[in-house]
């Protein structure tokens, strides 16, 4: 009967031993967890910011298109007058019967 309490201790002992690894495995598995979400996070960031000035580069060419435009839509509105006005004049010149 002098068997059952070292039986008894060496079973505590390795259970106790089994927490211990365990606890150590977790840990450093937490680590590793930690260091690969602190990897994607940063690929994460860098990759918006990536987006962001693209946003930013197309936000500016769009600004320049429609300035582009703007310009050229004031161009057509003065062409447009000044065929009116020479429309009018040929009328005149028409109805005075110089052509």
């Amino acid at each position: 009967m002098n068997a059952w309490p070292n039986i008894l201790s060496f079973g505590l002992l390795c259970t106790a031993t089994g927490g211990v690894l365990g606890l150590l495995t977790f840990s450093r598995n937490r680590k590793n967890d930690i260091k690969n979400d602190a990897t994607e996070s940063a690929i994460i960031k860098t990759k918006l910011d990536n987006i962001g000035q693209f946003v930013d580069s197309i936000r500016i060419d769009f600004k320049a298109s429609d300035q582009r435009w703007t310009a050229l839509s004031e161009t057509v509105i003065r062409i447009d007058e000044s065929t009116k006005q020479a429309h009018k004049r040929i009328d005149k010149i028409e109805y005075k019967g110089e052509i």
